[in-house]
């Protein structure tokens, strides 16, 4: 959800057994972070200068131990709280689905009389209660080369992404990285180096790798890869391609159900051909060490939107688990949103979300309308400024037009981009076309992280207020602040927190974004069409009719669940099935 809107969120949820992950990619914003809760929680601060060695890795390292050590005494000074007081220990609990034995158990200790039996089931719900996990994510892109102070490059593991993941793997940490973004040959290495990746005497693993994917087949290859170099995959987190929240990886037309259809019907091949690869690679390189459980979860998010639809993905198709993001930007005990973006979040129309070329990195980005990045990046332009001030660098890869790589949404390369556009293109309706594009390029390093500094009224780094946020469309059907209990119950289906816009499931929801991206897609080509490309899209469509024909035969099942929205369902599928069917791709002549 960016890099600022979960960095602190272990400190607000993990006590009552909520995971949250933390982006530790931005190692600047990360010790503004240490040095902010040093301060409030009366710790000793010692800066990490950004010229000191290795003070990437270091900042990380620091962070993580200080938010660690942090919710451990929270949940430790919570588990002294007394029961049936309405305290933080009873809103442990209640939080809890209705369908877990702890809540069960305890729900029927309230009923107790005061007494020894009752004391005797305390004491058992307290020793049961598990402080949620502290996870971080690496996107692997982002993976920027580091020069010291001369100058000079420095070798792979000071990149951005290497110096991350030794930050983390040096921390205190028991819990799990997750690797997002697609293969890192380099960075998937790295992580063998490692000890905390590896089995300990009792057969567990410190710190667990999980991929985020989109599809079976890139699970398969990057599990082969990691497993090979001697790193088990614990978990992997399959992404709507579309129907998420921050930077989107559109499959080749590939949709959500049958996706998951592969995995439910390939997980135990997938596992065992994995678990063979990993005995056999321990056996020859770490004699003695077993891993203890050879289980690998596969679990989903993006654009999930009610209780149903969890339940309903869960049965269906065996999952162990599925993740909620976007919404609980809309929930303060939880995340961090500025007052001002906050408020435009709840007044949002559903064309308020798109999916954008923001990002320089080059992939899709889902973003905003109405954001103060936006408007800020809308009023440099009409200045005759376009681009922003490139200070932290995570995102520079192009060397376009210099030697070392810069970015693609900083002033530097927008102007020198506009200059050769201008010089090449005559055409003015194409010229305008491509200089919109290079200008809608924005900073993120700045605007993913201002939010937690506003929000805690501390000074951003160069005076740069403006704040990019990055909601996955879902959000459109959520509208009101809520409280944590609000969006936990909503989840679990005890309330309904979603605004009187209609809603279509989240298989429709995915499907539409889709076809309006082909739609994009062919219309952005057809005066630059090659065959590669037409191969693409061929593929694209053809995926995305085999993706609704599967739909069509899920409806019987899907009928046990979404009796009252079944008709809808089934009307969208045959809409869109129309609409496919009458796009048009260009044939090379």
């Amino acid at each position: 959800m960016g890099l600022g809107f979960t960095i602190d969120s272990p400190v607000k949820v993990a006590r009552f057994g909520i995971n949250s992950v933390i982006s530790i990619i931005e190692d600047h914003l990360v010790e503004q972070m240490r040095e902010f809760y040093c301060h409030k929680f009366d710790k000793p601060y010692v800066a990490i200068k950004p010229d000191s060695e290795d003070h990437r890795a270091r900042r990380i390292t620091a962070y993580l131990n200080l938010i660690n050590e942090i919710v451990n005494n929270q949940f430790e000074l919570l588990k002294t709280h007394k029961f049936g007081m309405n305290t933080e220990l009873d809103k442990y609990f209640t939080l809890l689905p209705e369908s877990s034995p702890l809540k069960v158990q305890y729900q029927k200790m309230l009923l107790l009389p005061e007494g020894e039996q009752k004391k005797n089931i305390q004491s058992e719900l307290r020793a049961k209660m598990v402080v949620g996990s502290i996870d971080v994510n690496i996107m692997t892109k982002c993976d920027s080369p580091s020069y010291d102070k001369d100058g000079v490059k420095m070798p792979d593991e000071f990149s951005d992404a290497h110096a991350a993941l030794r930050g983390y793997a040096l921390s205190d940490l028991n819990s799990s990285v997750i690797l997002s973004a697609g293969l890192n040959p380099k960075l998937y290495s790295y992580c063998s180096t490692f000890t905390d990746f590896y089995p300990d005497a009792n057969g567990e693993i410190k710190k667990k790798i999980v991929l985020k994917v989109s599809d079976y087949r890139s699970s398969y290859i990057q599990g082969k890869f990691l497993v090979n170099k001697g790193v088990w995959i614990s978990e992997f987190r399959i992404e709507s391609g579309l129907n998420c929240g921050g930077h989107a990886f559109p499959t080749e037309g590939l949709l959500l159900g049958p996706i998951l259809q592969e995995f439910k019907e390939k997980k135990q091949e997938l596992q065992s051909e994995l678990g063979q690869l990993y005995k056999n690679h321990l056996a020859t390189k770490r004699p003695g060490c077993k891993l203890n459980s050879e289980e690998i979860k596969i679990t989903v998010q993006g654009g999930i939107g009610t209780a149903d639809e969890d339940a309903f993905l869960i049965k269906q198709y065996n999952l162990d688990g599925t993740g909620w993001g976007s919404p609980f930007l809309l929930v303060p005990e939880a995340t961090n949103v500025d007052a001002e973006t906050l408020q435009a979040l709840t007044k949002a129309k559903k064309e308020d979300y798109y999916l954008s070329h923001s990002s320089p990195l080059g992939i899709p980005f889902n973003n905003f309308r109405n954001s103060t990045s936006e408007k800020q990046r809308r009023e440099r332009i009409e200045e005759g400024k376009p681009g922003s001030p490139c200070y932290k660098k995570f995102l520079s890869f192009t060397t376009e037009f210099t030697e070392k790589p810069i970015c693609l949404a900083s002033r530097q390369y927008q102007k020198l981009k506009i200059e050769q556009l201008t010089n090449d293109i005559a055409d003015p309706k194409m010229l305008s076309k491509q200089i919109e594009l290079t200008e809608e390029r924005d900073c993120l390093c700045e605007g993913l992280g201002s939010s937690v500094l506003i929000k805690n009224q501390l000074k951003p780094s160069h005076k740069l207020t403006a704040v990019a946020i990055c909601p996955g469309p879902n959000l459109a059907y959520f509208s009101k602040v809520m409280s944590l209990e609000e969006m936990v119950n909503h989840i679990y289906g005890r309330a309904n927190a979603l605004n009187s816009l209609k809603r279509p499931h989240v298989f429709i929801n995915e499907l539409s974004m889709y076809v309006d991206y082909l739609k994009k897609e062919i219309e952005n080509y057809k005066d630059s069409f090659h065959a590669k490309k037409q191969s693409y899209l061929d593929n694209f469509k053809q995926n995305l009719k085999k993706g609704i024909d599967y739909y069509e035969q899920l409806i019987p099942e899907m009928r046990k669940d979404f009796k009252e929205n079944i008709n809808d369902f089934s009307e969208s599928l045959m809409n869109y099935s129309k609409t496919l069917a009458e796009l048009q791709i260009p044939v090379l002549q």
